[in-house]
């Protein structure tokens, strides 16, 4: 059977927020029952819900992961890399307060690679396991690769994109999101991602790395032309003062926070417009009002009801997501076989170690 995409949405949500709250509600509730050990539990069947009710084509997702899957992750993350994390921290603090400074040096070097390099590992395997728990016609995806040789690449790319006084961030950011995709599988078909550093790209973060240097000159210009004018004034100094912290506050926060705003949304139409697998090719079409609408909505949502809303920013960011993405081409079913790859045998706990998402 050929699936052809191209002229209606290949992705579809038919879930209601109404129908996910008695889910979220109750997922709080348990959470807190159990002093926060029910999350995982309460993470995967959020992900039943989210998954049984998005449309592929003509089927619907299947989410098979298990709580249990992700609470042996956290565990297993906990005492292999958090608690040797821990451990060096605290000599560290020990050499520190001995006065061996070198040697303390030393070890916050070696803290920060191995922060690195496992958050590498944690970002590689949680989209390696997500792929695997992801079922469609009773196909899954997913990857042979441990992702150790990944993380290596996470290490010295992040390393040089900082180093270059952070110009190198972006090709960073679309070099790593290549190689993770690159090594990911769906069925018998492998993904291939082409991400480019375009010139709407270099803009955008060159207009977010250059806008504190303007706000700072500006400042700098604005006293010196002010400042003569308003010496000997106490009143005057202090409106120069409020009103320095209001432009300094509003250019940082707001305008600054804008500007990255429009960088991720060309970043991301960028990296997921240039992903494919076997005939099919993807479109992310969100622009960066869109992005702007979700967080002020997310942030709304937080803060007017104390908190409480935090349990619907899964579903929001999910349906925001299915939203956007679109699918162009055809596949044929009939050599849409099953995957071979290796099924991780527990979830992403390193991930939630790190708080980080995966994509």
């Amino acid at each position: 059977m050929d699936q052809e995409t191209t002229n209606a949405r290949a992705f579809g949500f038919a879930g209601d927020w109404r129908e996910f709250a008695p889910i979220a509600f109750t997922n709080l509730l348990l959470s807190i029952v159990t002093l926060g050990v029910y999350t995982f539990w309460a993470k995967a069947r959020e992900r039943r819900y989210l998954w049984s009710r998005t449309r592929f084509i003509d089927d619907r997702l299947e989410w098979t992961g298990t709580g249990l899957e992700l609470f042996i992750g956290y565990v297993m993350a906990f005492f292999l890399f958090l608690v040797p994390l821990g451990v060096i921290q605290f000599v560290v603090q020990a050499l520190a307060i001995r006065g061996e400074d070198g040697l303390a040096g030393l070890l916050i070097l070696i803290f920060y690679l191995l922060f690195l390099y496992l958050l590498g590992v944690a970002i590689y395997r949680a989209m390696r396991y997500r792929l695997s728990r992801t079922y469609w016609h009773g196909i899954r995806g997913g990857s042979d690769d441990q992702g150790f040789g990944y993380a290596v690449s996470h290490l010295w790319k992040t390393i040089v994109g900082t180093v270059a006084f952070g110009l190198l961030v972006p090709w960073a950011m679309v070099s790593l999101w290549n190689e993770r995709w690159n090594r990911m599988s769906f069925g018998p078909h492998a993904f291939q991602s082409n991400g480019r550093m375009t010139s709407a790209l270099i803009g955008r973060y060159l207009l977010y790395y250059l806008m504190p240097i303007v706000v700072f000159i500006g400042i700098a210009l604005a006293a010196a032309l002010i400042g003569p004018t308003i010496a000997g004034s106490p009143e005057k100094i202090q409106i120069a003062i409020l009103l320095t912290l209001v432009v300094g506050y509003v250019g940082f926060f707001v305008v600054l926070g804008l500007i990255a705003l429009t960088f991720y949304a060309a970043y991301f139409r960028e990296v997921v417009g240039n992903l494919s697998l076997g005939g099919l090719e993807f479109e992310f079409d969100a622009r960066t009002k869109d992005w702007l609408v979700l967080f002020v909505g997310n942030v709304l949502l937080v803060v007017v009801t104390l908190g409480i809303g935090t349990i619907f920013l899964g579903y929001r960011n999910w349906t925001f997501f299915v939203r956007h993405i679109q699918a162009y081409g055809s596949l044929d079913l009939d050599d849409f076989t099953q995957s071979t790859t290796r099924e991780p045998r527990q979830g992403e706990g390193l991930l939630d170690a790190f708080d980080v998402g995966a994509f």
